[in-house]
């Protein structure tokens, strides 16, 4: 069963999350933030990763899947239950901590969302 990694989410949102992923044969884990340090390679039990001495903690709801779950993401976008920043883990970021995983995505929507400014300005405009 492909395990789903559930950082800074809680309350309702975190049970709803849990029975979607349950229900679409996905293994939900919460992350504690005293394991935001650990490479998701080490959160995954896989040989060669240990974790930092220290964690660098974050705020930002994140999800990160082992493996891609379109059904996840299709469902999550269908109920109306948002997280902004979502991964997979690829062979690049196995050996990064939560926090630099994102570092990297908030990068990544900046970007996207500059590129996006760029293209449409009349999207972006305030009234």
């Amino acid at each position: 069963m492909n395990r789903l990694f559930l950082y800074n989410i809680g309350g309702e949102k975190l049970e709803t999350i849990r029975r979607m992923a349950l229900w679409l044969g996905l293994s939900p884990v919460v992350v504690p933030p005293a394991e935001f340090c650990c490479p998701l390679g080490f959160l995954l039990g896989e040989e060669g990763f240990a974790p930092a001495e220290a964690s660098e903690p974050f705020s930002d709801e994140m999800l990160v899947m082992e493996a891609l779950s379109s059904p996840l993401l299709d469902t999550l976008r269908r109920e109306g239950v948002p997280v902004s920043l979502k991964a997979v883990v690829t062979e690049q970021n196995k050996a990064w901590s939560a926090a630099a995983l994102c570092r990297e995505l908030r990068r990544e929507h900046e970007v996207m969302r500059a590129s996006t400014a760029q293209r449409h300005p009349h999207r972006h405009k305030r009234k």
